[in-house]
C-alpha cells in the first residue's frame, strides 16, 4: 500500500478510472461546490479556479489520517470559439452543442488543484491543461443518435474521446488523458514540484 492517502475532489468516473488505470487507487468525495456563481477572464483561469474550490472544499471536509494526504481537484471545458462549455444541460442543448462543434476544433481545458496535508502544513500547486480536439462533420442523424445515447449529457464539452464519441473526434494535440478529464503528466510535474515521487504513489 502507498504511503500516501490520495483523495479524488471529483464524482467522474473517467478521471477515477484514469487514476486506477494509472496505479493509483484513490478515494472519491465529491465537493459539491456550486459552480454557477465562479466567474473568470478566460476559460483556462475558470478551469483552474474551479478545481482549486473544489479540493478546497473537500480538504477542509476530510477527517485526519496516518499518512499524509494528497487532495486533487479537477474540473473541465470545451473551449470553442472563445466561449467555455461543459456538460450540456438537456439533450436539446447537447444536439445544438455538436451541431457547432462539428467538422471544427476546439481546446479541451482541465484545471488541476493538488493539495498536499501533513499535520497542520498544507502545501499546494495549480494548473491547466489544454488539449486540441478536431471533431468529424457529423450528420444531423449521427447527432441525433449519439446525443440518444445519453453520453453526452455527463461530460464537459458534450463528447469523450474514450466511449461512444471517439469515433468522432478525427485527432488531438496534446495530452490524450487531459480530455478524458485529468492530465496525468500535469499531475506528475506537481506532485514532482511539492516533492512527492509519482512512484511512490504505486
Amino acid at each position: 500500500m502507498s504511503s500516501w492517502r490520495l483523495v479524488l475532489a471529483s464524482a467522474s468516473p473517467a478521471r477515477l478510472a484514469t487514476l486506477k488505470g494509472a496505479g493509483l487507487d484513490p478515494e472519491v468525495i465529491v465537493s459539491g461546490v456550486d459552480e454557477d456563481p465562479v466567474r473568470a477572464d478566460t476559460v483556462a483561469e475558470l478551469v483552474a479556479e474551479l478545481a482549486r474550490l473544489k479540493a478546497t472544499a473537500v480538504a477542509e471536509r476530510i477527517s485526519p489520517d496516518d499518512r499524509p494526504t494528497i487532495v486533487l481537484g479537477c474540473d473541465s471545458m470545451l473551449e470553442l470559439a472563445g466561449r467555455g462549455y461543459g456538460k450540456p444541460g438537456d439533450p436539446g442543448q447537447a444536439v445544438e452543442r455538436w451541431r457547432l462543434m462539428r467538422g471544427r476544433q476546439g481546446v479541451l481545458h482541465t484545471g488541476h488543484q493538488v493539495m498536499i496535508m501533513d499535520g497542520d502544513r498544507v502545501r499546494q500547486r495549480n494548473r491547466t491543461a489544454s488539449t486540441t480536439v478536431r471533431f468529424a462533420g457529423l450528420t444531423d442523424a449521427e447527432i441525433e443518435a449519439y446525443v440518444g445515447t445519453g453520453e453526452p449529457l455527463q461530460v464537459a464539452g458534450a463528447f469523450t474521446v474514450d466511449g461512444l464519441g471517439g469515433p468522432f473526434v478525427t485527432g488531438i494535440d496534446g495530452d490524450h488523458h487531459n480530455v478524458v478529464g485529468i492530465s496525468l503528466p500535469v499531475l506528475r510535474e506537481l506532485l514532482a514540484e511539492l516533492g512527492v515521487a509519482w512512484p511512490e504513489l504505486w
